[in-house]
Protein backbone atom coordinates (compact mmCIF):
# COMPACT_ATOMS: atom_id res chain seq x y z
CA UNK A 1 0.00 0.00 0.00
CA UNK A 2 1.51 3.62 -0.84
CA UNK A 3 0.54 6.27 1.26
CA UNK A 4 -0.73 9.14 0.03
CA UNK A 5 -0.21 12.44 2.07
CA UNK A 6 -3.77 12.60 3.22
CA UNK A 7 -5.89 11.08 6.89
CA UNK A 8 -7.18 7.48 6.93
CA UNK A 9 -9.64 5.96 8.37
CA UNK A 10 -11.14 2.78 9.35
CA UNK A 11 -12.68 2.26 5.96
CA UNK A 12 -9.01 2.83 4.21
CA UNK A 13 -7.43 0.14 6.17
CA UNK A 14 -10.32 -2.65 5.96
CA UNK A 15 -10.10 -1.81 2.15
CA UNK A 16 -6.31 -2.30 2.14
CA UNK A 17 -3.79 -5.48 2.13
CA UNK A 18 -4.87 -7.82 4.20
CA UNK A 19 -1.40 -8.78 4.95
CA UNK A 20 -0.01 -5.63 5.68
CA UNK A 21 -0.41 -4.51 9.20
CA UNK A 22 -0.85 -1.57 10.08
CA UNK A 23 -2.05 1.10 12.76
CA UNK A 24 -3.97 4.55 12.33
CA UNK A 25 -3.57 7.38 14.95
CA UNK A 26 -5.09 10.08 14.33
CA UNK A 27 -5.44 9.76 10.77
CA UNK A 28 -1.88 8.69 10.04
CA UNK A 29 -0.43 5.24 9.46
CA UNK A 30 1.80 3.42 10.94
CA UNK A 31 3.05 0.43 9.21
CA UNK A 32 3.95 -2.49 12.21
CA UNK A 33 7.24 -4.85 11.82
CA UNK A 34 7.28 -8.11 12.23
CA UNK A 35 7.71 -9.36 15.43
CA UNK A 36 10.90 -11.28 16.99
CA UNK A 37 10.89 -14.60 18.44
CA UNK A 38 11.03 -13.26 22.15
CA UNK A 39 8.64 -11.03 21.54
CA UNK A 40 6.26 -14.03 20.31
CA UNK A 41 7.30 -15.91 23.45
CA UNK A 42 6.44 -13.41 26.09
CA UNK A 43 3.16 -12.80 24.78
CA UNK A 44 2.02 -16.39 24.76
CA UNK A 45 3.21 -16.88 28.05
CA UNK A 46 0.97 -13.71 29.19
CA UNK A 47 -1.76 -14.69 27.33
CA UNK A 48 -1.70 -17.93 29.13
CA UNK A 49 -1.49 -17.08 32.18
CA UNK A 50 -4.32 -14.07 31.29
CA UNK A 51 -6.51 -16.85 29.36
CA UNK A 52 -6.08 -20.10 32.75
CA UNK A 53 -7.15 -16.74 35.18
CA UNK A 54 -10.15 -15.16 33.37
CA UNK A 55 -11.78 -19.03 32.00
CA UNK A 56 -15.25 -18.85 33.37
CA UNK A 57 -14.94 -15.09 33.69
CA UNK A 58 -16.64 -12.35 31.71
CA UNK A 59 -12.95 -10.30 31.09
CA UNK A 60 -11.85 -11.68 27.82
CA UNK A 61 -8.19 -11.72 26.86
CA UNK A 62 -7.22 -11.48 23.09
CA UNK A 63 -3.64 -11.25 21.35
CA UNK A 64 -2.41 -9.74 18.52
CA UNK A 65 -3.46 -9.06 15.66
CA UNK A 66 -6.70 -7.77 17.44
CA UNK A 67 -7.81 -4.06 16.24
CA UNK A 68 -8.73 -1.40 19.01
CA UNK A 69 -10.77 1.40 17.80
CA UNK A 70 -10.19 3.58 21.01
CA UNK A 71 -12.27 6.58 20.32
CA UNK A 72 -15.25 4.82 18.08
CA UNK A 73 -18.48 5.93 19.57
CA UNK A 74 -22.18 4.25 18.85
CA UNK A 75 -23.21 5.14 15.90
CA UNK A 76 -19.68 6.29 14.47
CA UNK A 77 -19.03 4.37 10.57
CA UNK A 78 -15.67 3.23 9.44
CA UNK A 79 -15.18 6.36 7.38
CA UNK A 80 -15.47 8.31 11.34
CA UNK A 81 -12.89 5.84 13.12
CA UNK A 82 -9.17 7.36 12.33
CA UNK A 83 -7.78 5.53 15.63
CA UNK A 84 -7.26 1.83 15.63
CA UNK A 85 -4.43 0.18 17.39
CA UNK A 86 -3.23 -3.93 17.82
CA UNK A 87 -1.84 -3.92 21.18
CA UNK A 88 -0.04 -6.95 21.83
CA UNK A 89 -2.75 -7.90 24.47
CA UNK A 90 -5.93 -6.39 25.53
CA UNK A 91 -8.50 -7.60 28.32
CA UNK A 92 -11.79 -6.39 28.17
CA UNK A 93 -14.28 -6.62 30.96
CA UNK A 94 -17.64 -5.05 28.95
CA UNK A 95 -18.80 -7.80 26.50
CA UNK A 96 -20.74 -4.53 24.74
CA UNK A 97 -17.50 -3.50 23.65
CA UNK A 98 -16.85 -6.86 21.40
CA UNK A 99 -17.88 -7.00 18.09
CA UNK A 100 -16.62 -8.86 15.30
CA UNK A 101 -13.94 -6.19 14.31
CA UNK A 102 -12.35 -6.17 17.71
CA UNK A 103 -12.80 -3.65 20.94
CA UNK A 104 -14.78 -0.62 20.23
CA UNK A 105 -13.58 1.56 23.09
CA UNK A 106 -11.08 1.52 25.64
CA UNK A 107 -9.75 -2.31 27.19
CA UNK A 108 -9.31 -2.60 30.68
CA UNK A 109 -5.93 -3.67 30.27
CA UNK A 110 -3.29 -3.06 27.48
CA UNK A 111 -0.38 -4.69 27.85
CA UNK A 112 2.90 -3.57 25.07
CA UNK A 113 5.88 -5.95 24.31
CA UNK A 114 8.82 -3.77 23.46
CA UNK A 115 10.89 -4.88 20.44
CA UNK A 116 13.29 -2.32 18.74
CA UNK A 117 11.40 -1.06 15.95
CA UNK A 118 8.26 -0.58 18.34
CA UNK A 119 10.27 0.87 21.78
CA UNK A 120 9.79 4.84 21.04
CA UNK A 121 5.73 4.23 19.70
CA UNK A 122 5.00 2.51 22.88
CA UNK A 123 6.78 4.14 25.49
CA UNK A 124 5.55 7.64 24.05
CA UNK A 125 2.88 7.58 21.33
CA UNK A 126 0.83 4.96 22.81
CA UNK A 127 1.60 5.64 26.44
CA UNK A 128 -0.71 9.09 25.80
CA UNK A 129 -3.05 7.74 23.25
CA UNK A 130 -3.94 4.75 25.59
CA UNK A 131 -4.10 7.40 28.51
CA UNK A 132 -6.45 9.86 26.36
CA UNK A 133 -8.29 6.87 25.81
CA UNK A 134 -8.93 5.98 29.15
CA UNK A 135 -6.98 2.44 29.53
CA UNK A 136 -7.21 1.82 32.95
CA UNK A 137 -3.93 -0.33 33.29
CA UNK A 138 -1.19 -0.22 31.05
CA UNK A 139 1.72 -2.56 31.22
CA UNK A 140 5.40 -1.94 29.56
CA UNK A 141 7.23 -5.23 28.87
CA UNK A 142 10.93 -5.20 28.18
CA UNK A 143 12.15 -8.60 27.32
CA UNK A 144 15.49 -7.51 26.70
CA UNK A 145 15.61 -6.08 30.64
CA UNK A 146 13.41 -9.10 31.52
CA UNK A 147 11.12 -6.20 33.62
CA UNK A 148 7.55 -4.59 33.42
CA UNK A 149 6.26 -1.55 34.16
CA UNK A 150 2.50 -1.12 35.11
CA UNK A 151 0.64 2.13 34.72
CA UNK A 152 -2.57 2.98 36.58
CA UNK A 153 -4.61 5.21 35.53
CA UNK A 154 -5.53 7.65 38.47
CA UNK A 155 -7.60 11.22 38.45
CA UNK A 156 -6.55 11.64 35.01
CA UNK A 157 -2.92 10.58 34.76
CA UNK A 158 -1.16 6.95 34.70
CA UNK A 159 0.95 6.17 38.29
CA UNK A 160 3.81 4.22 38.41
CA UNK A 161 2.11 1.55 40.28
CA UNK A 162 4.29 -1.84 40.07
CA UNK A 163 7.63 -2.66 38.85
CA UNK A 164 8.79 -6.34 38.25
CA UNK A 165 11.36 -8.41 37.06
CA UNK A 166 12.03 -11.52 36.35
CA UNK A 167 11.51 -14.31 39.08
CA UNK A 168 8.26 -11.36 40.07
CA UNK A 169 4.74 -12.10 40.32
CA UNK A 170 3.01 -8.69 39.24
CA UNK A 171 -0.51 -7.77 40.60
CA UNK A 172 -2.89 -7.29 37.66
CA UNK A 173 -5.09 -3.92 39.21
CA UNK A 174 -7.70 -4.26 37.31
CA UNK A 175 -8.48 -8.05 37.76
CA UNK A 176 -9.45 -9.34 41.26
CA UNK A 177 -6.53 -11.32 42.60
CA UNK A 178 -5.03 -12.06 39.53
CA UNK A 179 -1.02 -12.16 39.58
CA UNK A 180 1.25 -12.89 36.41
CA UNK A 181 4.42 -14.95 37.32
CA UNK A 182 7.19 -13.66 35.51
CA UNK A 183 9.45 -16.23 36.15
CA UNK A 184 7.75 -18.21 33.77
CA UNK A 185 7.41 -15.38 31.34
CA UNK A 186 11.32 -14.45 31.16
CA UNK A 187 12.90 -17.96 31.76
Amino acid sequence: MLLEEKRYNLADIQAGDESERIELIDGVPVMMAPTLRIHQKVSGGLVCQLANYLRDKECKVYARPFAVRLFEKDGDSPYDVDTMVEPDISVICDPKKLDDIGCKGAPDLIIEILSPSTRRHDLLTKFNLYLRAGVREYWIVDPANKDVQVFLLEDGHYSAKHFGSEGDKVMVNVLEDCYLDLSEIFA
